[in-house]
């Protein structure tokens, strides 16, 4: 692990560096100083062709020069920009600060656009179609990627349509999910439920609280045992936002249904993270954004407002 937290190959980065221009400069200062071996017409004796021969004249002085002028630029560059190394140069320049710059830039000029949202409630938001239209150019942007162009997700990732929540679902919740993120885990639970036919059981027991094919008899062998889900789902199978556990009741199942989805999950838990996305926004943009996704699950409500 020393080699990567010395200084040695910014070090061994600098020096070939610096010794490579050195050396370009050498070997044109060499070049002009050494004398081939030449015939009485000043010709090397190489022919081509018959009579195309190879002279022996001297590169145009404005060609060599300008070979020089590179290599002096070559030194006040890397003087002046990072390229030795981890020396950041005198200008303190780097591609990171120039993306900053250009994204408060670019901020900048959008927010009296914004500053006009900033004091409107979510709930006003999600009727104004100016506002939607940014959202969606928000969303489309950075969280589609996950939640897809219609935002209704796919396995693993939530649809954002469909007002089955994990969390209570209120705009300050979007918002908190899209600033700070999100880290959702089952643990395995099987040690905890018992043997593999309980676990079995369990799982037919899960599906009965949905309404989803199961088998009866097995069913009601697993209601007890069930009991050491319900500290996280609740004794009625519907969740608790307070927790971000699954309502196990509304047939909408985010990694996948039927009893070989729920054994694979008792068996081995899941953790699933929605990444920070709050340094990618300013916080009016994570307001419109908030209400966006808020307007997405909640269209008859914000309709009838």
């Amino acid at each position: 692990m020393s080699d990567f937290t010395s200084n040695f190959w910014s070090l061994y980065v600098t020096g070939i560096t610096l010794v490579s221009i050195v050396a370009c400069l050498l070997l044109l200062w060499f070049s002009g100083k050494a004398h081939a071996m030449t015939a009485n017409d000043n010709s090397t004796g190489h022919v081509w062709d018959g009579d195309l021969r190879e002279m022996n004249n001297p590169l145009p002085r404005w060609w060599a020069w300008l070979f020089v002028i590179t290599i002096v630029f070559a030194f006040v560059y890397l003087s002046l920009y990072p390229g030795l190394g981890t020396y950041k140069g005198q200008l303190g320049w780097s591609s990171a600060g120039q993306h900053q710059v250009e994204v408060d830039k670019g901020n900048a000029e959008v927010a009296p656009l914004y500053a006009k949202f900033s004091a409107m409630k979510p709930e006003d938001i999600a009727k104004d179609a100016q506002a939607m239209a940014i959202g969606e150019r928000l969303f489309m942007n950075t969280c589609a990627q996950c939640h897809g162009s219609d935002a209704r997700g796919n396995k693993g990732f939530p649809n954002l349509t469909d007002n089955d929540w994990l969390g209570d679902g209120t705009p300050d919740y979007i918002k908190a999910t899209i600033k700070n993120g999100r880290i959702g885990m089952m643990p395995p639970m099987a040690s905890a439920v018992g043997s593999a036919d309980d676990v079995k059981n369990v799982a037919q027991y899960v599906l009965s609280l949905s309404g989803s094919p199961h088998d009866s008899v097995k069913a009601s062998l697993g209601k007890e045992k069930f009991a050491v889900c319900a500290a996280c789902h609740g004794i009625d199978g519907k969740g608790m936002h307070a927790l971000g556990s699954a309502n196990l009741t509304d047939k909408i199942w985010l990694h996948g249904s039927g009893e070989a989805a729920i054994l694979s999950m008792i068996n081995n838990g899941k953790t699933n993270q929605m990444p920070a996305q709050g340094d990618k926004f300013t916080e009016a943009q994570i307001h419109v954004l908030a209400s966006y996704v808020w307007g997405l699950s909640n269209k008859g409500v914000a309709a009838a407002q």
